[in-house]
């Protein structure tokens, strides 16, 4: 099954853009950490989230994403898209449930390539303004706060769960994946606005949470 690849892309930098929020010149930085962190993670664990007890992780002639550049196109245009995973696996030419695995292995090691590099999503108003070396008070300027909403067509149970950032489902068995999104210079948290005569994902179930 063909699928999306990096050299597809590599040639159009304005599309690459599209596909990724990154330069052609800034994927390339963020390879070889993105590659080692994807390694160490690969020795320690399986890529169905199991604990690896047997034979070291190797990249196969049939693997879907052979490549280092493909691997991380592959979780880079899935944060930035944000397709059904039964999507994007066809994207990438494999089905659901490798794709599943894929992205549960790849995130890990994207957040360990950016922490690395100094990149990583700031997780508190102080550790954001150390990064950016202002008070917290301008910290603060560059953090949208969530919108409520005027007039919401039904309300969530109070037992519902609080959706992660990534929703989606843990691989089967074990796994230590964390969710994350790609750093923005902006944090935009507002929801997008319901009315009575549209229906919309917050007054359904999404679908992506079957997989």
């Amino acid at each position: 099954m063909a699928g999306l690849r990096f050299t597809d892309l590599q040639s159009r930098p304005t599309e690459f853009l599209d596909f990724t929020s990154l330069t052609l010149d800034e994927f390339q930085q963020l390879v070889p950490p993105f590659e080692a962190a994807f390694h160490a993670r690969m020795t320690a664990w399986r890529l169905d989230g199991k604990p690896r007890t047997a034979r070291r992780f190797t990249v196969y002639e049939n693997c879907p994403l052979r490549t280092p550049e493909d691997r991380l196109l592959f979780i880079l245009v899935y944060l930035k898209t944000y397709a059904l995973q039964v999507v994007h696996g066809r994207l990438f030419g494999m089905v659901q449930g490798k794709a599943n695995q894929w992205i549960h292995a790849l995130l890990p090691a994207l957040l360990a390539a950016l922490r690395a590099l100094g990149d990583a999503p700031a997780r508190s108003l102080t550790a954001l303004a150390q990064r950016l070396g202002v008070s917290e008070a301008d910290a603060a300027t560059v953090v949208t706060p969530q919108a409520e909403e005027a007039t919401p067509v039904a309300t969530t149970p109070a037992t519902a769960p609080t959706s992660p950032l990534l929703p989606m489902t843990g691989p089967n068995g074990a796994s230590s994946a964390p969710r994350t999104l790609l750093n923005r210079p902006r944090v935009i948290a507002a929801r997008k606005r319901t009315t009575p005569s549209k229906m919309s994902c917050s007054s359904m179930p999404c679908s992506s949470s079957s997989f």
